[in-house]
């Protein structure tokens, strides 16, 4: 009982005095109360001696001892000592601030810098590479696609081959698949208002493989698939976004229909808030989801069987490189069931990761090489502070060794520096975040453009937690160093009137030298990346591309092909428009294409049988008159002409490297001229062929840094509902690309309004110029030298400031030496160059170390390079000789103060 007695009063004493933490002011009332109450005691028994009030009043002071230590001794006992010291070391903090607004401003300044760049770089990182998708168990899900396994060509498989795989597999627990977007721009339409949407066709079973299940109503019944209707038919998922913006959040939307283009669709139920299936924005973002139903084309394996992207999801324990295995001695068996023409072309699989097909591994090297810059730059900054606090702990030395004198202890000195510290980090962490969502809404284009998922400008719990952790690094990496160095600094020499506390300053000295030659040379690192990435841009401006690009203004017309059903899409609607735009004014030639060269629109693998080897290219379609517009050069024969219309032979040009890849003679592009390829017309007993009439010199297609690959081009004008071509091309985006002398601010309204009266939906057509789209071709070279700009400029700046911020604490130290070495008789130009000299010292050293540095992290950037080896010499020597022009620079100023030293005004002032 006496135990549990005691354990009771200690709870009770340490809930009092939690308790006295939230009402110090009542608690101090009480204590001078108290201490007024012994006082006004002592007072009266002196009066009652014969005393004065005053005499009788200093008496009683003398005796009770010292007021302030009591009142202090009884604070702590009523409280917490440890959270009680702590408050008064941060109001001591911001008191230190408020003193010295200009030395706070630079280390939150610089400290920020550090941190809002590490913080956007791990934004872009978290969202693109960490988090995985949220799916459950999504480490195992995997992506499967077949092909001939000698090539990068994978394709989507049939669903009769997803069937075998589905029956004979044991590696997999379950497989589920999805079709492709719905063709052309889909469109909601509820009370009027048309809402556009992406769609995505999907396996029953994809959601609760996914471990998905709908906030409202229910999935999609999980029937055995056949081949026509079933119960599913007609019903749609919708996202929650939609759900609110289209449909206004309405609970009682579930069993009612909705009209998306011409049809009626029964909605059964709706998505949780932020599901994105597929994940990558690469197929954008599907905002409704219908069944997939199997027709005609999936009974049978063949050119014009329907590919699936496919998803499955591993059994426990069984890892990637074992289901490999396995489907691959699947396949061999399912590729027998192929027409022989076609069964090497499906002889092997491909599985991946599900996570890690949402990233290109470029991507994601490129990525972590810049999250890696990006935390150079805030050891530069931490580094730079640390300097700073060291140049600041010296000159404090003094008010240290007093406190150290009344009774502090060297860990109370500690712990006041390193809540300074923490506060100053925590100022630059809230500057950070604003610096790092600036930058992410600044880069928004380019990033938009290069990564596969999107990157939030708000950060969240990650991105924060991930700050509270640079803010606690950043103070302890900044503060603790010079914290221990003041602490530890000898009381003596401080304490002496006038004194320099020279007994450290040669070893302080040495040490923030260090420092500074440390920042150079990471500066310097930076300085190199950011050389090789301005020299790829400069090397990729100037590659031939092969085609003109100058007064070039590119229409992407997404196709609302709803609209066009039963319809012939060229005749009623491409055709029409071309013949009204090319009779603009001020318009020289006109054309269309389904992917204008480095445009991001439309890719289309082609994969068949001819002549005993399977053909591999592109493929796209385009009207006579584009070699007009961008001026490709013909290596022989002819391209497309008014000639070639619907009833005469179909007609194809390929390039060099068709030619090179297919050409009888591999030397002789013009060979190829007559060859017959692929058939040209579904459902005709005796398909025809189309025949190759032109070669075309190599362009650049995909990127300007990415090699030609072979490409076969289709005449348009030839294509019809009956044609091969069509079944690809129907309802899909289309490139309008006008050639013009007038300006594009001019040209581009007509454009728009030929458009518009061609189709309403036509009006809000992405219209660009050919330069812009090769710029943004550049793609992720770009972001990186955008990115390595910032940091390297930044770091720079950092660099700079650290070494003018060192030489001119030394001339201040040293104010009175350089007045005694003048008034013996020094040059002032000695003195200009002593400190010129100590600058120079320091920056070989970091440039030395950084090289080293440099060419070392050169393999980071590698897979962004073009043009230019990671080790470049002439690269590494310009950073090194912009960074040392920089810094003497910065030295002169310190310098040039130091020559100008006053011999009487600095021995009068010691």
């Amino acid at each position: 009982m006496a135990k549990r007695g005691r354990g009771v009063d200690q709870l009770r004493t340490l809930l009092s005095r939690c308790a006295a933490i939230f009402r110090r002011g009542r608690l101090d009332r009480e204590i001078c109360e108290e201490l007024e109450a012994h006082l006004a005691m002592g007072e009266e028994e002196y009066r009652r001696r014969g005393m004065s009030a005053e005499e009788a009043r200093l008496a009683a002071l003398r005796e009770f001892g010292g007021v302030t230590q009591v009142r202090e001794t009884m604070r702590l006992r009523e409280g917490l000592p440890f959270f009680e010291n702590l408050r008064r070391d941060f109001g001591c903090a911001l008191r230190q601030m408020k003193k010295s607004p200009g030395f706070a401003a630079t280390v939150i300044g610089t400290l920020a810098l550090g941190i809002g760049a590490a913080a956007a770089m791990f934004t872009v990182v978290d969202h693109v590479l960490l988090q995985p998708v949220p799916y459950r168990d999504a480490g195992r899900l995997v992506t499967i696609m077949e092909g001939d396994g000698k090539t990068d060509g994978w394709y989507p498989p049939p669903w009769l081959d997803i069937e075998q795989w589905r029956q004979q597999s044991r590696s997999l627990a379950e497989i589920a698949y999805s079709g492709g977007m719905f063709g052309g721009r889909n469109f909601l339409m509820n009370h009027g208002m048309a809402l556009e949407v992406n769609a995505e066709s999907v396996s029953a079973n994809l959601f609760p493989m996914l471990g998905v299940q709908p906030v409202l109503g229910r999935g999609f019944l999980p029937l055995k698939p056949s081949f026509g209707p079933d119960r599913n038919s007609g019903t749609i998922l919708l996202s929650y976004a939609v759900w609110k913006q289209g449909l206004g959040g309405d609970r009682k939307i579930l069993g009612r229909t909705v009209r998306i283009n011409n049809k009626l669709w029964t909605v059964i139920g709706v998505m949780p808030p932020g599901l994105r299936y597929p994940a990558g924005a690469y197929y954008g973002t599907a905002q409704v989801w219908m069944p997939t139903e199997l027709g005609r084309d999936d009974e049978a394996r063949g050119n014009g069987s329907n590919g699936y992207s496919t998803l499955a999801r591993l059994r426990p324990g069984v890892t990637v490189q074992t289901a490999l295995a396995e489907m691959a001695a699947i396949q061999k068996r399912v590729a027998q069931e192929w027409p022989a023409d076609l069964r090497e072309l499906h002889s092997h699989v491909v599985v991946k990761s599900y996570n890690g097909t949402l990233v290109d591994a470029d991507v994601r090297k490129g990525l972590l090489a810049l999250l890696v810059a990006a935390g150079v730059l805030w050891l530069i900054a931490s580094l730079n502070v640390t300097n700073l606090l060291l140049a600041r702990g010296t000159a404090r030395q003094r008010e240290m060794a007093m406190r150290r004198a009344l009774g502090a202890s060297r860990w109370r000195i500690v712990r006041q520096m390193m809540v300074e510290g923490l506060v100053l980090s925590t100022a630059a962490s809230v500057l950070g975040i604003g610096l790092a969502v600036a930058s992410v809404k600044l880069l928004g284009h380019e990033i938009r453009s290069n990564l596969p998922l999107p990157v939030p400008v708000r950060p969240d719990a990650w991105i924060l937690l991930a700050l509270v952790g640079l803010t606690v690094a950043s103070a302890l990496l900044s503060t603790a160093w010079p914290a221990l160095v003041t602490a530890r600094a000898p009381l003596e020499p401080a304490l002496k009137q006038g004194g320099l506390q020279t007994g450290q300053s040669r070893r302080h000295h040495r040490v923030r030298g260090a420092l500074v030659a440390l920042e150079i040379a990471l500066s310097l690192t930076l300085l190199m990346g950011c050389g090789l990435m301005l020299r790829t841009i400069y090397a990729l401006e100037h590659v031939a591309l092969g085609f003109r690009t100058d007064h070039i203004i590119v229409a992407h017309l997404d196709i609302p092909g709803y609209r066009y059903a039963q319809r012939n899409l060229t005749a009623d609607l491409y055709e029409p428009v071309l013949e009204r735009v090319q009779h603009l004014h001020g318009v020289e030639s006109a054309g269309l294409m389904t992917e204008v060269p480095l445009g991001q629109t439309f890719d289309v693998e082609l994969g068949l049988r001819q002549k005993g080897h399977i053909v591999y290219g592109r493929i796209k379609a385009a009207t006579p008159g584009i070699e007009q517009v961008f001026g490709f050069p013909l290596a022989a024969g002819r391209f497309f002409n008014t000639d070639d219309t619907p009833g005469s032979q179909p007609a194809v040009v390929v390039n060099e490297a068709f030619a090179r890849a297919y050409s009888p003679d591999k030397h002789n592009p013009a060979a190829i001229l007559g060859t017959k390829l692929m058939g040209t017309e579904r459902g005709a007993k005796k398909a025809g062929y189309a025949q190759v009439v032109g070669v075309l010199e190599d362009v650049h297609q995909t990127g300007v840094a990415s090699p030609s690959s072979p490409e076969v081009e289709v005449c348009l004008t030839q294509t019809g509902p009956k044609s091969t071509f069509y079944n690809v091309l129907d309802e899909i985006a289309m490139d309008l690309a006008v050639r013009t002398q007038a300006p594009a601010a001019v040209v581009i309204p007509e454009i728009r309004d030929v458009l518009r009266h061609a189709d309403p939906e036509l009006a809000t057509a992405n219209i660009t110029t050919m330069d812009e789209i090769v710029e943004d071709s550049y793609g992720s070279q770009r972001l990186a030298a955008h990115l390595l700009e910032i940091f390297g400029g930044s770091a720079l700046l950092l660099c700079i400031a650290g070494l003018y911020g060192l030489l001119a604490y030394v001339v201040n130290q040293r104010t009175r030496e350089l007045g005694v070495r003048i008034a013996l008789g020094a040059p002032r130009a000695n003195l200009l160059w002593l400190v010129m000299r100590q600058a120079g010292a320091m920056l070989l050293a970091g440039l030395a170390v950084g090289s080293g540095l440099a060419l070392a992290s050169g393999r980071l950037a590698r897979g962004f390079l073009y043009g230019v080896k990671a080790h470049d010499g002439w690269t590494l020597a310009a950073a090194g000789a912009v960074l040392f022009v920089s810094g003497m620079l910065a030295a002169y100023l310190p310098a040039r103060r130091a020559a100008g030293v006053d011999p009487m005004e600095a021995l009068r002032a010691e």
